[in-house]
């Protein structure tokens, strides 16, 4: 139990920026846009968010930072995809490519630069208890906010008016734009709402779980995200499971090596990377389950007034 304990913290932790990043991503399905330049968003928010940070001596900022910066990328992206009706697959592509040689470029500089460890908040009482407090309840203050936000997300597509609209337009926009709802704009809105929350995952990394800045460190997790959104059938309940679900399995091979378990580490380095393709292949072996939760418009383009 002393051993699993550790495991569980590290899968929280390891699992949190998967988790931001596809609820980001849930967001921007939800309105019908397809966001594949979330690995570029990532790794442009991660340089930013370290920048910032270093300078600054700040982590909220350098929070901020990650947060303004993944906003403003998914706002390239939805002024492409919305009003210039480029295709959403060929712009997110382009996107990610470009984010990830503008931040290999700009974070030359703090290429070998180090933060100090990030804080760790310890909940009063419940992180004394044994095993259970070390497991859950010592933590970065991110990982607490990312469990509401997913709850939060939750009521808001759920109960409120706004989500509703939202969910609206993801099922047919012409019906929403017929209707006098400013679909453009709403998409938009949702596509930069999810932009900040794959900076804020992009920032996670640089500033809080690393904390350092390297080329290309972002590994893939912007595709593990946009599998998520798939394999949560675009339930933000679900998208919390499936994160910490891979984040164990991320950070199960360092505890397989620490163990002493004579596996080459290239092998235990692709088990992410395989969990992401086993998964998909048995969702995609039920059709009925992603047709009747995909939202009806999702990567179809939408002109007004046609």
């Amino acid at each position: 139990m002393d051993a699993i304990a550790p495991l569980i913290a590290a899968t929280l932790n390891a699992g949190t920026p998967l988790a931001l990043a596809a609820l980001g991503l849930l967001l921007n399905e939800k309105a019908g846009l397809v966001n594949l330049g979330a690995e570029g968003i990532l790794l442009m928010a991660a340089v930013a968010g370290f920048a910032v940070a270093l300078v600054s001596g700040s982590t909220a900022l350098g929070m901020l930072a990650g947060a303004l910066t993944g906003a403003a990328m998914a706002g390239l992206l939805g002024g492409l995809i919305i009003w210039l009706n480029t295709n959403q697959y060929a712009s997110g592509l382009a996107i990610s490519l470009f984010g990830g040689g503008l931040s290999a470029f700009i974070g030359l500089p703090f290429v070998g630069r180090n933060l100090p460890p990030a804080e760790v908040w310890a909940v009063p009482f419940l992180s004394d208890l044994p095993w259970v407090g070390p497991a859950l309840f010592r933590q970065s203050p991110m990982v607490y906010l990312t469990i509401f936000a997913a709850f939060a997300m939750i009521w808001f597509l759920d109960r409120s008016r706004s989500g509703l609209v939202l969910r609206s337009i993801g099922e047919s926009p012409e019906a929403a734009h017929a209707l006098g709802y400013r679909v453009r704009w709403i998409r938009l809105a949702a596509m930069m709402a999810g932009g900040a929350l794959c900076g804020l995952a992009g920032a996670f990394i640089s500033v809080i779980y690393t904390p350092l800045w390297v080329e290309g460190m972002i590994a893939g997790r912007g595709w593990i995200a946009l599998a998520l959104t798939v394999f949560a059938t675009w339930r933000p309940a679900r998208v919390l499971l499936g994160a910490y679900l891979f984040g164990g399995v991320t950070m199960l091979q360092f505890h397989l090596q620490g163990m002493g378990v004579q596996v080459a580490s290239q092998w235990l380095s692709m088990l992410p990377y395989v969990a992401t393709i086993v998964v998909l292949a048995l969702i995609s072996r039920n059709p009925m389950w992603i047709r009747v939760n995909i939202p009806a418009s999702l990567g179809k383009p939408f002109h007004p007034g046609h």
